[in-house]
């Protein structure tokens, strides 16, 4: 078994090549700007763990691998689209170097080369591999779409079961997903299949929990991130949603007060409402529900204990994080 760092270089030296051809330049010049921003690939590296949890690890792993790096990055284009948004991991966005009619079409043709990479798969468990990816892949769309329908809603009238609803498809599907392809792969059974896909659904949940809570209690220069980031730009969030629910009504008013205006002492006054509902123990505490039910999955998958234990040592890592 080999750590997150080992197969994410493993990753890198497969991945780290020319995808597209040189013409027309612009369409793949924007198709590659994305690629070459670089990320953390936890995606595909969930992918090679999902296999070496069954098996040694296989050349069909890294196609899917790639095929769920593509995907991810496809995502994340027509996202900063949809967003308006300037910049991803502090570079310019696509659309915004290229155009959006570039960039769509770059996202487009990224999403028709997944299906290439899936391609080469082994046909033995490729009508499988694409039914799987396929679902992930359509709850990814259908979660992206929830979240911009809340983004017109006043937060209380989002309710906390759907957000966590939409979190799940937007987020955590795709790392579920992930380690299912590696899975199927590496010859797990129905079974264990199912209780991996919990595990990472229930890890991509409280994963986003943490990062909400990072973002408003954060250490600054671990997180990386101005403080209260999200809460200068009203975004929903697991916080702000539980803050409506247990606040009193005079607390729920200056709230309200908040968002509608950009006083300069904005963040620390909704820390302030945070800490007096005790949201920040809350999150604590949901994210450890998250996290239980996630490693409650893992426990239960029938294979020795020393070949789950890279993916319990990445989950505590993301969910231990200060950055």
């Amino acid at each position: 078994m080999q750590s997150f760092k080992e197969l994410i270089a493993q990753f890198s030296q497969h991945f780290d090549q020319q995808h597209f051809p040189a013409e027309p330049a612009k369409l793949y010049k924007a198709a590659s700007h994305i690629l070459e921003i670089g990320g953390k690939r936890i995606r595909p590296v969930l992918c090679l763990m999902g296999n070496e949890l069954f098996d040694d690890l296989h050349t069909d792993a890294f196609h899917a691998a790639s095929a769920i790096e593509l995907f991810h990055n496809f995502t994340l284009i027509h996202d900063d689209i949809m967003d308006k948004a300037p910049l991803r991991r502090g570079k310019p966005t696509v659309h915004t170097v290229y155009g959006d009619t570039a960039a769509i079409l770059s996202g487009d043709v990224m999403l028709i080369t997944v299906y290439d990479r899936l391609n080469r798969v082994n046909a033995k468990y490729q009508k499988k591999l694409i039914s799987v990816f396929n679902k992930a892949a359509v709850e990814v769309c259908e979660g992206q779409q929830l979240d911009m329908d809340f983004e017109d809603l006043d937060p209380e009238q989002v309710d906390y079961q759907h957000y966590v609803h939409m979190i799940g498809l937007k987020t955590s599907v795709l790392l579920a997903a992930s380690l299912q392809l590696g899975a199927i792969i590496g010859g797990g059974s129905e079974g264990n299949q199912e209780h991996l896909y919990s595990f990472g659904k229930n890890v991509g949940i409280a994963f986003q929990i943490q990062d909400d809570y990072l973002d408003a209690f954060g250490d600054p220069e671990k997180f990386g991130k101005q403080q209260g980031g999200d809460i200068l730009a009203n975004k929903k969030t697991f916080l702000l949603l539980k803050a409506f629910e247990l606040c009193n009504d005079a607390q729920k008013a200056e709230l309200k007060a908040l968002l509608a205006a950009n006083p300069a002492d904005k963040v620390e006054r909704v820390l302030g409402i945070y800490r007096d509902c005790k949201v920040d123990k809350w999150a604590e505490m949901e994210k450890e529900r998250f996290t239980t039910e996630a490693f409650s999955h893992l426990e239960k998958i029938a294979v020795l204990s020393s070949r789950k234990q890279p993916l319990k040592e990445l989950a505590d890592f993301l969910l231990n994080r200060q950055q």
